[in-house]
């Protein structure tokens, strides 16, 4: 393998952690590249320096290894489906952390760049199609204003893939503030020492959020703020309709982002039941169980973090028991808060929960499309028109009415916020799967018309009114999504 200079200026604080958290391995380079996507606007803000676009891709496609840099891949554990195992970096490796314009520290993590110690019996290789789709939705998610990993690159590689069938390879470049899952933590209590779990919460506190370090206890104060970083973050998934897929605990970030972008899915019609993974066969992480699954990971958080909250085991477990019993009210809280604000009602009342609970209930009824649903509203005529024989939803769009006419402004702050928080366009399935189809036959044009539709997602323009078509009725009842491993 060629190396080349250090012009990323890459840092590497992590690899201060014991190395049970780590392993030490270079990307396995797969042949010749081809630059397929690179996101400009990222590049310049991680403050990535210009340089040679031949030498850019070698290093982002794993074909180069920078000088005085020491790649390596992540060593966690997680429940999968309830399920305790052993995991780690299979197919990723990380380059190092960068500082960027806004003086924040990114991880810069290759997938699908070869094989690590902990790829069991996978290749750790990527296809092409599941590396576009994972650029294609975090991008989506970046500009709908949820927090989220980030796609720098997509490069395909000259060696195959073979999966059910024989595949294009690609590289993809993520970016996060951290990699650190709750898995990461339950590794450590697992197969780590006191001092090894110690010096995991030590960083992550110092790293992601320093202005707990000097709390009296510091562990607890984590705990809090994962739990409220991650009921905004699936409270912002519910918000735009985003069905994650597989909300194993190594898939639930410390620092509150969106990530692993596999089976994930964004519902059309209305249904909290709502599955498209084609390995979550129960429905476990369904749309509408989210919010009790993200109680269950941050559960098997506290649990590991038990011996940090306090020395003596019984005040220990005590702590942590009662910062998980104040998940539901805080889930309450932040939930109805965000669905109230969908449906342009401010100063909101308990009493107002009603209306939410209704709209959906006659929505799932109806199997009425959940984007357009309150996208219509905005345009309150349209949504009229479009449910007048409904006496039920017309009863409750009168109430709706009245209530708005309460607002400061009425119909006008109405529309101001529910304007800011639906979008109009979203990653619809069946048009995500077309450009994918499309782009691994190597017309990559309306994978591009996507991405550009997508950067603007709250805005209507008439130019894309296409993209408003819902898919025939039927097609959600077959449409699975899969891993991409």
């Amino acid at each position: 393998m060629h190396t080349s200079k250090n012009r990323f200026n890459f840092e590497f604080s992590y690899l201060a952690l014991p190395d049970m958290f780590y392993s030490l391995v270079n990307p396995t380079p797969a042949g010749s590249s081809e630059m397929i996507l690179i996101n400009a606007g990222l590049l310049k803000a991680l403050n990535i320096p210009s340089v040679n676009p031949d030498k850019l891709m070698a290093v982002l496609s794993g074909s180069e290894v920078a000088k005085n840099t020491t790649p390596f891949a992540q060593a966690y554990a997680g429940h999968q489906f309830g399920h305790f195992t052993m995991l780690g970096d299979g197919r990723a490796i990380m380059l190092g952390e960068l500082i960027a314009a806004d003086s924040c520290r990114y991880d810069l993590q290759l997938k699908g760049c070869g094989q690590t110690p902990y790829s069991r019996s996978g290749d750790g290789r990527a296809t092409l199609k599941s590396m576009l789709r994972e650029f294609l939705m975090s991008e989506a998610m970046y500009n709908l204003n949820i927090p989220t990993s980030r796609s720098l690159a997509v490069i395909k590689t000259e060696l195959p893939v073979y999966r059910e069938s024989k595949n294009e390879g690609a590289v993809l470049t993520r970016i996060m503030n951290s990699h650190i899952r709750i898995g990461t933590f339950e590794y450590a209590s697992y197969f780590g020492t006191k001092d090894d779990l110690q010096s995991l919460t030590d960083y992550t506190v110092k790293r992601l959020f320093p202005e707990i370090e000097q709390d009296e206890n510091p562990a607890l104060s984590l705990l809090n703020k994962v739990m409220e970083l991650q009921v905004d973050l699936v409270v912002n998934w519910m918000r735009v309709g985003f069905i994650h897929g597989v909300m194993n605990t190594d898939n639930v970030a410390i620092s509150g982002e969106t990530f692993d972008y596999g089976p994930c899915a964004f519902m059309n019609a209305y249904h909290p039941e709502t599955v498209f993974s084609s390995i979550d066969t129960h429905g476990r992480y369904a749309f509408g169980n989210q919010s009790e699954i993200l109680k269950w990971n941050l559960s098997r958080l506290a649990e590991a973090l038990l011996p940090m909250l306090h020395n003596n085991a019984e005040t220990a477990l005590k702590l942590a028991q009662q910062t998980i019993e104040r998940f539901d009210v805080l889930w309450s809280e932040k939930y109805y808060d965000c669905m109230l604000t969908k449906l342009g009602i401010e100063n909101t009342t308990v009493e107002d929960h009603a209306m939410v609970d209704e709209f959906l209930e006659l929505m799932k009824a109806h199997k009425l499309d959940y984007t357009n649903t309150f996208s219509a509203l905005i345009m309150d005529k349209n949504f009229e028109d479009n449910n007048q024989e409904n006496p039920l939803l017309m009863h409750w769009f009168e109430k709706w009415k009245v209530r708005i006419s309460e607002n400061s402004n009425g119909l006008q702050t109405a529309k101001r916020l529910m304007k800011e928080s639906n979008p109009v366009f979203i990653p619809r399935n069946h048009l995500v799967e077309e450009a994918l189809d499309e782009a691994t036959k190597g017309n990559y044009s309306l994978l591009e018309k996507i991405l550009d539709i997508l950067a603007t997602p709250y805005d209507y323009t008439a130019d894309y009114h296409d993209y408003f078509k819902l898919p025939e009725s039927d097609y959600d009842q077959n449409y699975q999504t899969f891993c991409g491993t």
